[in-house]
């Protein structure tokens, strides 16, 4: 990985000692040591009407080593701090699950490890993000590679000069740190961006050349996209003043997709200036496409309950609620009491999604904003 500028890497370390300052005063002066952690949290969680993103709201929750209930949390807080303070010297990245190992072992004199489970480290890296205001990735933390791309760009990646229109059948693979110091964009003929929900479909865009006829940038993320390419889609979209499209099923899922895409989501509230694109169209399925592309009952799927309790729990979403069009579209879904899937397009040939579907919906502005 490309190394962080040295202001970066100062800065980064810079969070991390004051960080263990705090701790160390306490203990000279007789104290408890406890750290200040915003609130991750629904409850915490608010929607800035101005910004049109969910924001991290001021509530702080305090984590100290004298509570017998909070010291295993408080203990594992400082370890991962160690451990990104130990890669930020070293001027390294590792991945979150090497992150678990390299901090995990059993406390001397006890049976007991100071982690049992990555899914317990997971959520101190958020918590850690929070308390300094660093992101994992600058943090030298990565997740594994979720997403692919291809389009009419050449990008570098890492010291590396790639041409994104000769990636072939499997594209280039979108890593889960994309900051500036890693990924440029350079010489590009691209329009706009389409995330397509499903690797599957985006396979089918990427065999019909979609990208190459209509000179976009085709990316999935596996479903919901991770933080690598929402940050990816954020920074093409800001950097290069390119509109953004999401192209997913026609069910409360694929809408909730598409909001995190635009607001972001409350468990990543605190990222959401720098992942949210509120300007980004949803030209996924809709619930009005059975009549107007003539899309034969048989291939759709008749909606559970919890379909239903959901797609009124997104109605009422602040930024869907003071939408017209968004409630005639979910009241639609509801009142038809079924669901569609991308893959039922091909019911009508196997490129009608790619030659005929998209491209008149883009011709007709049917989006929903």
């Amino acid at each position: 990985m490309a190394k962080k500028s040295r202001k970066e890497h100062e800065a980064v370390g810079k969070k991390l000692q004051n960080l263990a300052q705090v701790v160390v005063k306490a203990a000279r002066f007789r104290r408890d040591p406890n750290i200040e952690i915003p609130t991750r949290a629904l409850s915490n969680s608010i929607y800035d009407e101005k910004r049109k993103i969910i924001m991290l709201g001021d509530a702080k929750q305090t984590r100290s080593f004298f509570n017998l209930s909070q010291a295993k949390k408080f203990m594992q807080t400082m370890l991962i701090a160690s451990g990104c303070n130990d890669l930020n010297d070293q001027g390294k990245t590792t991945s979150i699950r090497d992150l678990f190992y390299h901090c995990k072992h059993t406390i001397e004199g006890t049976k007991e490890n100071t982690f049992d489970e990555q899914s317990e480290s997971d959520p101190i890296i958020e918590d850690l993000e929070v308390a300094i205001g660093s992101l994992r990735e600058e943090l030298g933390l990565f997740a594994e590679n979720k997403g692919s791309m291809v389009g009419a760009m050449t990008i570098v990646d890492d010291g590396d000069t790639i041409d994104l229109r000769r990636m072939g059948s499997g594209g280039w693979s979108v890593p889960s740190i994309v900051e500036k110091d890693v990924i440029q964009f350079k010489k590009h003929e691209t329009q706009f961006i389409l995330l397509i929900e499903k690797a599957a479909i985006w396979k089918r865009f990427n065999e019909d050349r979609y990208w190459e006829k209509h000179k976009c940038l085709i990316l999935h993320g596996g479903g919901q996209p991770p933080r690598g390419v929402r940050r990816l889609i954020y920074r093409l979209h800001n950097e290069l003043k390119l509109p953004v499209y999401v192209l997913t099923d026609n069910d409360p899922w694929g809408y909730y997709i598409y909001s995190v895409v635009k607001q972001g989501s409350i468990n990543l509230a605190f990222e959401s200036a720098r992942m949210a694109v509120p300007k980004a169209r949803f030209i996924g399925m809709s619930s009005f496409d059975v009549q107007r592309f003539n899309i034969s009952h048989s291939v759709t799927i008749a909606l559970k309950d919890e379909d239903k309790s959901r797609a009124r729990e997104i109605m009422n979403y602040p930024w869907f609620k003071e939408k017209e069009e968004w409630q005639k579209e979910i009241e639609q879904m509801l009142k038809s009491g079924v669901k569609m899937e991308l893959e039922s397009l091909s019911s009508k040939d196997f490129s009608f999604i790619t030659e005929t579907y998209l491209p008149e919906k883009m011709k007709r502005k049917l989006w929903l904003d």
